[in-house]
């Protein structure tokens, strides 16, 4: 008589993209369709989450820049809980888990307590008509985070960041956007560098401002923008009008007709 051999519990860590459920992988619609608990964040779009089976438990554990959500401590435990019980598992995160999503931390977590996982990528950019590097404007790319854990200083060297022949992408920078202009200007990046915020990229609710290092928290403030929110900043932000090619309000439209 054979022995029966258990299968170690996994738990999956998926990428849901900027928010156009279409741009999620193959291999992550078939696991939220097969997942019995999804752990989701607030940057998880509800197009996305319709994916999620019928009968499968939500567990929402999103958190906001200087907002208490669901500690990330407790988010480790809840995964290690789940998958000893035997349960599938997805930890469903807005765009890539590794990519300032706190994906690695909990991989690391799982992994210290018996836990197998996998990571499945998720698409990071957005729909804004910006390429991260362009021949003669951009030689390099730069992603930062614009939030520190427990709101300690964001002690970059801004010199070294304001090399205008690089792109510089802040995630969850809204919050600080007129400390890292002001520090990049410091810096030595021309008040005139392009820069560009981008809300919910990729959505029917997709909101682009263009300006400059300069200008950019004026008209952030101006337009009361909210997080999520990309800052992108560089030359490479000027090719922003001439390649634009999605428009949310025909995004809307489609999306209405369908």
């Amino acid at each position: 008589m054979s022995e029966t051999v258990e299968t170690p519990p996994t738990v999956y860590l998926v990428g849901a993209g900027p928010g156009d459920p279409d741009l999620l992988t193959i291999k992550a619609v078939r696991l939220l369709e097969q997942a019995e608990v999804v752990v989701y964040d607030r940057l998880v779009s509800d197009e996305v989450l319709k994916f999620i089976a019928p009968g499968a438990t939500r567990i929402f554990a999103g958190k906001a820049s200087r907002q208490q959500g669901m500690p990330q401590q407790e988010i480790n435990e809840l995964l290690v809980e789940l998958a000893k019980k035997g349960r599938r598992v997805v930890r469903l995160k807005g765009g890539d888990p590794f990519v300032f999503g706190r994906g690695s931390e909990e991989a690391v977590h799982l992994v210290e307590n018996g836990i197998s996982f996998e990571v499945v990528p998720g698409i990071t950019a957005a729909y804004a008509g910006i390429p991260l590097t362009h021949r003669g404007l951009a030689k390099s790319l730069r992603i930062i985070t614009g939030h520190r854990r427990d709101d300690q200083a964001l002690d970059f060297d801004w010199a070294d960041l304001a090399d205008e022949e690089t792109t510089l992408v802040i995630y969850m920078g809204l919050a600080n956007i007129d400390l890292i202009c002001t520090s990049l200007i410091d810096g030595g990046a021309s008040p005139e560098l392009p820069a560009a915020a981008i809300y919910r990229g990729s959505t029917a609710d997709q909101q682009r401002i263009l300006g400059t290092v300069g200008t950019l928290p004026v008209l952030v403030a101006e337009a009361a923008m909210k997080s999520p929110t990309l800052v992108i900043i560089g030359h490479v932000v000027g090719l922003a009008d001439r390649l634009e090619w999605y428009f949310p309000q025909e995004a809307a439209g489609k999306k209405a007709a369908e």
